[in-house]
């Protein structure tokens, strides 16, 4: 059983970047879109006092602490607006990717993040966001062990899913364990991930969602001689 400790700090930000991007927005799309181009250069510059204007005043203080708290723990964390698209003149969907790394303990890990971002705005200001399909990864290990996650972006209320995490290459004999386990932010600080032998390459677990539909959050480890690699995957759990 490993305790996250440390480690468990950086699997945390996962969600640092929730808050992290809003705007006035123009109906017109090009404008819509240029917009958002300026975003992500003011992101990227850490430039805060521009950053802050788009949130109203409950927001900005949660904004203000992710912001730097995700900086401090990836200081060369950079976002990338992959695509913007209008739902109506309120409500705005972002695919975007976060990279950035850190150094601890000799090793150095790196961030990976692709996720969609949705805006609710309210006289042009950011009010409410939820954020569907991330898939995060952390790792120390240089990518030298190919890892396919293969868990779903949407599920019923009640329904079972299947949740597979695939090594994709011969595991020989090197001994690689890892687990998995329903993240609980709350508590992620005090909790442990149990780690098993890996001998059937990989982890597959059969999962029920829950009766209400919100988000579900699933996080693991799997630990091998060149490093560690953290995940964590959100599962938008709807009743249709």
């Amino acid at each position: 059983m490993i305790k996250l400790n440390s480690f468990s700090k950086l699997i945390s930000i996962v969600y640092i970047f929730f808050y992290l991007i809003s705007s006035t927005f123009a109906i017109c799309e090009d404008n819509f879109k240029k917009i958002f181009q300026n975003i992500e250069t003011e992101l990227n510059q850490r430039n805060f006092a521009a950053l802050e204007k788009y949130f109203d005043e409950n927001e900005k203080i949660q904004f203000k602490n992710k912001f730097f708290k995700l900086i401090r723990e990836f200081p060369d964390a950079k976002w990338e607006v992959i695509e913007s698209k209008s739902i109506n003149p309120n409500q705005h969907k972002l695919n975007m990717k976060l990279f950035g790394s850190k150094n601890l303990n000799g090793k150095t890990y790196k961030l990976e993040s692709t996720f969609n971002f949705t805006l609710s705005l309210d006289n042009g200001l950011i009010k409410q966001s939820n954020i569907q399909n991330n898939l995060t990864t952390i790792r120390s290990d240089d990518n030298q062990i190919d890892i396919k996650i293969s868990i779903p972006d949407k599920v019923l209320t009640g329904s079972k899913y299947y949740i597979d995490v695939i090594l994709n290459q011969p595991l020989e004999e090197i001994i690689i364990a890892g687990g998995i386990k329903e993240y609980q932010e709350e508590k992620l600080l005090n909790q442990s991930i149990p780690l098993k032998p890996l001998a059937t390459g990989g982890i597959f677990k059969v999962t029920r969602a829950p009766l209400v539909p919100g988000l579900q959050t699933w996080t693991g480890i799997i630990a091998h001689p060149s490093g560690l690699v953290s995940f964590t995957k959100t599962v938008n759990i709807v009743n249709d």
